[in-house]
């Protein structure tokens, strides 16, 4: 299985070109590009032709763009400015190689209908994925496992993902947001595996389910998430590719960028290589 470094994990104590810098010289594989701040600071001083010349010249590759935030149920001028930032994010795959694009459920107090959640998720992917289709990139949702998203279970996401039935639309298994609902093991055990793009691996504290926010996560393996168990099931199921590690504690951004890359590649590896050759 291939390492790569999600950038959330320096949110507050890094930029693009040092996680470049100190991923690659920790054997990192790939990066998840966090486009909503990372990226646009990096083009203030330089280009994606800069980007692209880097990746070609590294051992680190470009694994997803992470995010197109909030694509599903939005109003007209809501959906039309997604569909605008997703063919803005198909010229930056296309000219640095990215392979995936990361497409996260709206998150809202407002109520809505299940069966309009999955209806407007369905005809907004299958939208995606004829814009992805011609450029290779595959469209990657990610459940987020709090009570406001529309879409926080990984049953849900997966039968929404199933329905649309493309071979370039996806999920990402996120242990954090698996546990964070209660998600069920079983409907993980009875899943294609072809059907995950992207494993992101981190750990919680143990509060209560329903109320867990991104500052709970913790270094993989130091929680208590049963990682074993995920990590085993994907591995039963097919999937083999790629762990992401993505983490938001905000006591870990007062690290110095290499401490953090560090720790996050050795907590990572001590416990996918129970499972996997990394």
């Amino acid at each position: 299985m291939k390492l790569c470094f999600n950038e959330a994990t320096t949110l507050e104590n890094s930029n693009l070109e040092k996680d470049l810098e100190i991923c690659e010289a920790h054997g990192y594989d790939y990066i998840e590009i966090r486009t909503t701040d990372k990226l646009p600071e990096y083009l203030e001083t330089q280009t994606l032709d800069d980007l692209a010349d880097y990746f070609r010249a590294h051992h680190i590759k470009p694994l997803a763009l992470n995010a197109l935030e909030f694509f599903n149920n939005r109003d007209k001028e809501g959906h039309d400015a997604i569909i605008q930032e997703f063919q803005e994010m198909m010229t930056v795959c296309d000219k640095i190689g990215a392979k995936y694009v990361v497409a996260v459920p709206l998150v809202t107090t407002d109520k809505i209908l299940k069966k309009d959640i999955k209806a407007n998720s369905i005809a907004v992917l299958e939208e995606l994925s004829d814009i992805a289709k011609p450029h290779g990139v595959k469209i990657a949702v990610e459940f987020i496992g709090h009570p406001e998203c529309t879409v926080n279970t990984f049953r849900d996401a997966y039968d929404i993902v199933q329905t649309v039935d493309r071979d370039n639309v996806g999920l990402v298994f996120d242990s954090f947001h698996f546990h964070a609902m209660g998600s069920n093991i079983e409907d993980l055990k009875n899943a294609d595996g072809s059907k995950i793009f992207i494993f992101h691996i981190d750990d919680t504290e143990d509060f209560q389910i329903g109320l867990l926010t991104d500052d709970d996560r913790v270094w993989p393996g130091q929680g208590t998430i049963d990682l074993d168990a995920h990590i085993a099931t994907l591995k039963k199921i097919g999937y083999r590719d790629v762990v992401s590690v993505e983490l938001f504690r905000p006591e870990y951004y007062k690290l110095t960028p290499e401490e953090t890359i560090q720790k996050a590649k050795e907590t990572t590896v001590s416990v996918i290589s129970k499972h996997f050759n990394i």
